[in-house]
């Protein structure tokens, strides 16, 4: 049977990466996005299963697990990527900046993980949830409170969601720091966001891709949080 991967937030960067990814290794792929880009048509042409879902409303994730659960039988991993980036300083109250951050990064990955749990745990395979957290999880962030906030708190969930689903779901974290920058960025900013880290370097997507292959190619690793940060808690 073709294994199926669900991956939240699949319209850019990162998370079009990994779908590419996986559909070129022969994984059939479920994929959440909030805005349509041109590059959602590319996968969908490819075999991608793809949902518009908001992930600050309840609704609109309860309505996307009763989808996937009445379509699918089973699933062979899920990887939370969906991520927004809101400062503190944003033109939103501080309260709805806390809000929307732990909805996106907290309450739909609760929400996923519990409402698609039967999938993962279908007969004798070993299966994978995968969170994409973030450096500042474990440093904070003088700019980003509320964002660090719910990264930590999705890696916290990373150990309750091992310990629940154990032993036939593995739970890990994937904590990364600079991976790749955006076009608009500068050189002035580049210098200085590569001389964080001890080893003064754009990762790119490979690295996460790489992690992610480790996490699910184990099965003795669960309940953890792997580190992507290029020596940045060493500077």
């Amino acid at each position: 049977m073709q294994p199926t991967i669900l991956i939240t937030g699949v319209g850019k960067r990162i998370g079009l990466y990994l779908a590419n990814a996986f559909i070129a290794k022969g994984y059939h792929v479920i994929g959440t996005f909030r805005s349509h880009y041109p590059s959602l048509d590319t996968l969908s042409e490819a075999g991608a299963d793809l949902y518009c879902c908001d992930f600050t409303s309840n609704a609109e994730v309860n309505s996307f697990i009763e989808a996937i659960a009445h379509k699918y039988s089973q699933l062979d991993a899920i990887i939370h990527n969906a991520s927004q980036w809101l400062p503190d300083k944003s033109p939103m109250p501080a309260g709805d900046i806390m809000t929307t951050m732990m909805q996106v990064h907290v309450s739909a990955p609760y929400q996923i993980n519990l409402g698609l749990a039967s999938l993962l745990t279908q007969g004798d395979r070993l299966t994978d949830i995968i969170h994409l957290t973030d450096y500042v999880a474990q440093k904070g962030s003088k700019k980003h409170i509320a964002y660090a906030a719910s990264k930590a708190a999705l890696e916290n969930m990373t150990l309750s969601f091992a310990t629940k689903l154990a032993p036939k779901v593995k739970v890990n974290s994937i904590a990364p720091a600079l991976i790749c920058f955006n076009e608009h960025d500068d050189d002035d900013y580049k210098k200085q966001a590569l001389a964080k880290s001890l080893l003064e370097r754009e990762a790119g997507e490979i690295e996460v891709l790489n992690a992610v292959n480790y996490l699910m190619g184990s099965h003795y690793i669960t309940g953890r949080s792997l580190a992507l940060d290029g020596g940045r808690h060493l500077k």
